[in-house]
């Protein structure tokens, strides 16, 4: 055990259990640790790092925010929020407002309290969903493990099977103020819906005046080689919320209120002192213009193509899951820690999101030579972990 591994044990909460490694150092998608081994990150601090480590663009833009206006406090606006509300309401392409927070989960409480402003109280959300870890986003998050230690959490919630729209209409009625549906489901393992799940959940909450509420914290910006993974359902839904990528490793998120929903909070129904600070948003509108400038949702396709090809050619896996760079891999076998362990011992960081699934959220700026580094080592990374 390293001095600085001890260190982190004796001061910092036991929340996630000893750190795999001590990080010192990041460039594009590279890190290294304290031994100066490097490693490929793929999984981009869990699908944040979007322009990867050191990226110019984003540390020029937090830079010369810093040194003109740092933080301001809601009393007040800055040139940064107006433009980033701006930008995110064109992305998403339809009217509405902005409520920006500091990371996803706190996005989500806000959708969570403007769904209560219909004056319902009833929501209905999927088995195998991740919102957060606050009492208001856990109270939506299906796993057990995460909901007992903290039970009785508040809201009426309940979950149906993801995907199942039959059982989704069931659950719906007229008491119903919201539908909280994640395009992709991240955290369980990079789970895609059966095609035109997302135009049944419109359908459904159209038929009982209920919200459609779109998590896209962790497939939005970019992510899946669209701005937002609900794109081709065609659909428009009355709120969308977004973060990790939204920043680039900036901490920042979004609830987006689209429609009549942009007005159901009013002021003093919700605050945030850090939400919409100038320098965070900086860095979101440097993220953006750099994902557009240099065609990264394309990148992002191709490069994400390329990898489920390569991955899914070994006999050991079952299926490749996900679009872009938001992918899963299925295991054959319930081996999904032992093949983290030996990525990470070969030089790859990946993420064993179930025991059969393996998680890969890379950097958008994922070179050609790190996708071929990946999957040259993947047969002795699963030879050794099987």
């Amino acid at each position: 055990m390293s001095d600085l591994t001890s260190r982190y044990g004796s001061a910092v909460m036991n929340t996630f259990g000893p750190p795999k490694l001590v990080l010192e150092r990041g460039r594009g998608a590279h890190v290294w640790d304290e031994d100066g081994k490097e490693y490929v990150d793929y999984l981009g601090g869990i699908a944040v790092n979007a322009l990867g480590h050191g990226h110019p663009a984003l540390v020029e833009a937090v830079t010369a925010q810093l040194q003109t206006l740092g933080h301001v406090s809601n009393f007040f606006a800055s040139r940064p929020q107006v433009e980033l509300a701006e930008k995110l309401l064109t992305l998403v392409g339809a009217p509405g407002k902005v409520f920006l927070t500091n990371s996803g989960t706190e996005a989500n409480e806000a959708a969570l309290k403007l769904t209560r402003r219909t004056g319902r109280t009833h929501l209905v959300a999927m088995e195998g969903s991740f919102h957060g870890r606050s009492m208001g986003a856990l109270a939506l998050t299906a796993k057990e493990a995460y909901r007992a230690p903290f039970e009785p959490l508040p809201g009426d919630v309940t979950f149906v099977p993801y995907g199942d729209a039959g059982a989704l209409a069931a659950a719906v009625s007229d008491r119903t103020a919201a539908i909280v549906i994640e395009p992709i489901q991240g955290e369980a393992g990079v789970v895609v819906p059966p095609a035109g799940f997302l135009a049944d959940a419109r359908r459904i909450a159209d038929e009982h005046g209920a919200l459609l509420w779109l998590d896209e914290v962790q497939t939005g910006m970019g992510r899946t080689g669209r701005w937002l993974a609900h794109t081709p359902s065609g659909i428009t839904p009355d709120v969308v919320t977004l973060a990790k990528g939204l920043g680039g490793g900036f901490p920042i998120g979004a609830c987006v209120g689209l429609g009549a929903a942009a007005d159901l909070l009013q002021p003093g129904n919700h605050g945030t002192t850090f939400g919409g600070n100038p320098v965070a948003c900086a860095a979101a509108l440097a993220v953006i213009g750099t994902i557009e400038t240099d065609d990264l949702l394309h990148r992002a396709t191709v490069v994400g193509e390329k990898l489920r090809d390569g991955l899914a050619a070994d006999a050991r896996v079952v299926e490749v899951t996900g679009e872009g760079l938001l992918i899963g891999v299925v295991l054959s076998e319930p081996r999904a820690e032992a093949v983290a362990a030996a990525a990470l011992r070969a030089g790859f960081i990946v993420n064993n999101a179930t025991p059969t699934r393996i998680r890969l959220a890379p950097p958008l700026v994922l070179t050609d030579d790190d996708v071929a580094a990946l999957l040259t080592a993947w047969p002795g990374i699963l030879e050794e972990a099987y």
